[in-house]
């Protein structure tokens, strides 16, 4: 009986979920942000409920977080490039060949987080590519989620939405957030943390009791570095996705980056977003100021991401801004990202 309810439960669910994928999205709606576009709700609790932890994998990318980092030198080789987070840890780069893409952040000399989106990693239990369908009919999804932490205890609270395209799953001691591409119904990518780290970056509405970790102050020095690697991130990741698709991947333009890193500065400074400027114009205005030459244009813009790889992947699950970021006339690519706000501009030359 309590099989036949759980196989009722599951069949209910994925036809939700088809239904939710293939729906029209609409494109004339703001860019809806799918990891963390605005502050989540973080409230006091009292709950002492626990929940049952799903065995942690004994391989893949999960298996190194809480690990040294040398064993990922051992496995890996040296990183392709090492960028700072605001999040106290430093990102180490993987690239090294097609299928790869992954980001470790290590701290202190161990690894907390991972990022994941080449299809040719191991991220068991899960594959990037995997369908929806196959992630539930083997996953049981939890809209609450309790974690331990120092004497204190964190509730993060999952909405429907969060379920249907970036769930949180438990695996022992570990966590591991699904972002779900709703277009194709598949694993777009993955990231595995540790407790501290998802209680840091608190990516869902959170309730607590004891003491809230927030992330250190960043100076103007360390974002300037922070940014830099936020646009490199976004720069390899779009052109990941690209290749996922079958299309040819976009060169780095310096130019067209210093005008998406002002049209970035310029919200935070002026407090509005939007892809026109009341100083500066439109993007054609923009471009047009440094004497840019091209056939068409198009500009993605997005705020509050966590960071670059959360707002690719918001990217990816809004109809309009994924037609850009998948749109094969596009030759040049500029990022600009001024703290959490990212702007990218695509550029097809004459």
């Amino acid at each position: 009986m309590r099989t036949l309810f759980r196989a009722m439960v599951i069949s209910a669910i994925i036809f939700f979920i088809m239904i939710y994928f293939y729906s029209d999205s609409g494109t004339n709606e703001p860019l809806k942000d799918y990891n963390n576009a605005t502050p989540p709700k973080i409230d006091h609790f009292i709950d002492d409920e626990k929940t049952d932890d799903t065995n942690r994998p004994k391989e893949g990318l999960s298996a190194y977080i809480g690990k040294s980092a040398k064993k990922l030198i051992d496995d890996y080789g040296e990183p392709q490039r090492k960028d700072p987070s605001a999040y106290g840890y430093e990102w180490w780069i993987y690239k090294n060949f097609t299928g790869t893409y992954m980001q470790a952040g290590v701290q202190k000399g161990s690894i907390v987080t991972i990022y994941a989106i080449g299809n040719q990693l191991n991220v068991a239990p899960y594959l990037i590519g995997e369908t929806i369908e196959d992630i539930y009919r083997t996953t049981y999804l939890e809209t609450e989620i309790m974690v331990t932490e120092d004497k204190s205890t964190y509730r993060f609270e999952l909405s429907e939405e969060d379920l249907n395209v970036r769930p949180l799953v438990q695996l022992g001691d570990i966590f591991a957030q699904l972002s779900i591409d709703k277009y194709t119904g598949t694993l777009s990518s993955i990231r595995f943390f540790d407790k501290k780290t998802l209680i840091t970056q608190s990516p869902y509405e959170l309730a607590y009791r004891g003491d809230l970790i927030t992330p250190s102050e960043i100076n103007e020095v360390q974002w300037k570095e922070i940014e830099k690697g936020s646009e490199q991130q976004i720069f390899d990741i779009t052109n990941v996705i690209r290749n996922r698709f079958g299309l040819d991947e976009l060169k780095w333009d310096d130019q067209v980056s210093q005008v998406a890193y002002e049209h970035s500065k310029d919200m935070f400074d002026n407090d509005y977003f939007s892809h026109d400027s009341p100083t500066f114009g439109t993007l054609a205005d923009r471009l047009e100021a440094y004497h840019i030459e091209y056939q068409s244009a198009a500009e993605n813009i997005a705020s509050e991401y966590i960071d670059g790889p959360a707002a690719v992947e918001g990217w990816l699950n809004s109809e309009r801004h994924r037609k850009a970021l998948l749109d094969g006339n596009y030759s040049k690519l500029g990022v600009g990202v001024y703290q959490k706000i990212y702007t990218q501009n695509f550029i097809q030359i004459k």
